[in-house]
């Protein structure tokens, strides 16, 4: 289920006021006692808020943050889909393994470039 107008909102009280939200999508930590939580991709971070143990829609606290040259990915599909990010593993569901790709593909997109076969001319 996508994040709502309104989770958008409560989750930009957690962020940078000149930033502005690129992707965003929920996720479970793995074992974890307080597993959701929400991934908010910027264009300067990648930032992870906890949802506290009693809702899954409302951000409580940032968990982490990273640069946004930090890839998510790869996310492994063979079951539930999971990822690790900064040695957590997460998991997700279907619908948002397209989210996670779209985000890596954005700051993969120089790298994957094939060099100039012809430099000098």
């Amino acid at each position: 289920m996508p994040v709502s107008s309104g989770g958008r909102e409560r989750i930009r009280d957690f962020l940078d006021p000149d930033d502005d939200i690129q992707y965003v999508f929920p996720a479970d930590i793995l074992g974890s006692t307080t597993p959701s939580v929400f991934f908010v991709v910027t264009r300067k971070a990648i930032t992870v808020l906890t949802t506290g143990y009693w809702s899954r829609k409302t951000p409580k606290r940032v968990v982490a943050t990273t640069p946004r040259a930090h890839r998510i990915g790869p996310v492994q599909t063979e079951t539930t889909p999971w990822f690790k990010f900064c040695g957590v593993v997460y998991e997700i569901d279907d619908e948002y393994v397209s989210v996670v790709h779209a985000a890596d593909a954005e700051i993969m997109r120089d790298a994957v470039k094939p060099e100039d076969p012809l430099p000098d001319l």
